[in-house]
């Protein structure tokens, strides 16, 4: 895909890794360029039903690459715009690095191990679920070097950490496991092989009705800012597009005759 993110696909699922292993894929600005790129390119995937997000070598994501940070290379000056810049649509390009996990119409499955600090939780909290290894080191890093957490965190951890948890994490930016993980909110599954137990999850996504998954994330996306009768309309609308259409069908077929579902993207 480029020189910090490769992108395999095989049977609808795409392999997406971070591939900056000497660094700990560390965020420099061709880091978050090439996240970009990467999650602009998925979008317009249309075979693609799920995608797992993992990193290179011995870690996730170590957050932000300070020696960059150090030198300006995550500045305005670096082409990346201000910080209230509305870059991409409702985000600026240090959250949609991150935010843009949670925007791809396909479900998409974090699988983290090793470091994974600052803004590389950002980006596996935009992910629909994360597998993370027991012995991963994480860490709401932005307090020690001064900073609030941004990328999308608050948005992205909106009810799926407890806020007083949160707010501890934030405040002392203490380091927890990814055994703890789980307890805390942050993790779905606790996997001593994150990324194998990602791909599991990925191909089972893969065999379902596409369209259907696509019109269950988006309604995700959306339902937590609504009310009662707004989610009730949403749901009905989004069912209206999948209800009897042939993929439907198939679906409906495929589980009375036993066999996997041969759907059209």
């Amino acid at each position: 895909m480029n020189d910090r993110v490769s992108i395999s696909i095989d049977n609808h699922v795409a392999d997406v890794r971070l591939t900056r292993a000497d660094k700990m894929n560390a965020l420099d600005p061709a880091m978050f360029q090439g996240i970009i790129a990467a999650g602009e390119e998925l979008a317009s995937m249309k075979g693609v039903r799920a995608v797992v997000l993992s990193g290179e070598g011995r870690s996730f994501c170590a957050g932000l690459d300070m020696a960059s940070m150090a030198s300006g290379g995550a500045s305005a000056s670096s082409g990346m715009g201000s910080l209230t810049d509305r870059t991409h649509g409702n985000a600026n390009t240090f959250q949609q690095v991150a935010m843009l996990w949670r925007k791809l119409p396909m479900p998409v499955i974090a699988a983290v191990h090793g470091v994974c600090f600052g803004g590389g939780l950002q980006i596996a909290s935009g992910a629909d679920m994360r597998v993370i290894a027991p012995d991963a080191r994480l860490a709401v890093m932005e307090m020690k070097w001064g900073l609030i957490p941004d990328m999308g965190g608050y948005a992205l951890w909106r009810g799926m950490v407890r806020e007083d948890v949160l707010r501890e994490l934030t405040y002392t930016n203490r380091e927890f496991s990814g055994a703890e993980a789980l307890a805390l909110g942050f993790a779905t599954f606790v996997d001593e092989n994150p990324h194998v137990r990602a791909m599991a999850i990925a191909r089972e996504i893969a065999d379902r009705n596409p369209h259907a998954m696509r019109e269950a994330k988006a309604l995700f996306n959306e339902y937590a800012d609504m009310d009662e009768d707004a989610i009730l309309m949403a749901e009905s609308v989004r069912q209206a597009r999948v209800i009897r259409t042939p993929n439907q069908i198939e679906a409906v077929m495929a589980g009375m005759q036993k066999r996997a579902g041969v759907f059209v993207d």
